[in-house]
């Protein structure tokens, strides 16, 4: 299963959608999501986010 982002969690920094290879992480109205059909589930967003707020679904 692709990532998430946790909405609670996310800070709005970033760092996910630069650290994502297959450029799956968009920033829409100052919220960031994932596309799932475009996730390879790298787990990048994870290692990255300092707040933890991407995860496996």
């Amino acid at each position: 299963m692709a990532y998430t982002i946790d909405q609670e969690k996310c800070i709005q920094c970033g760092v996910c959608e630069c650290e994502c290879p297959e450029g799956a992480i968009v920033e829409i109205d100052g919220l960031y999501t994932i596309d799932a059909a475009l996730c390879n589930e790298c787990g990048s967003c994870a290692d990255a986010c300092p707040s933890e707020a991407p995860y496996k679904v």
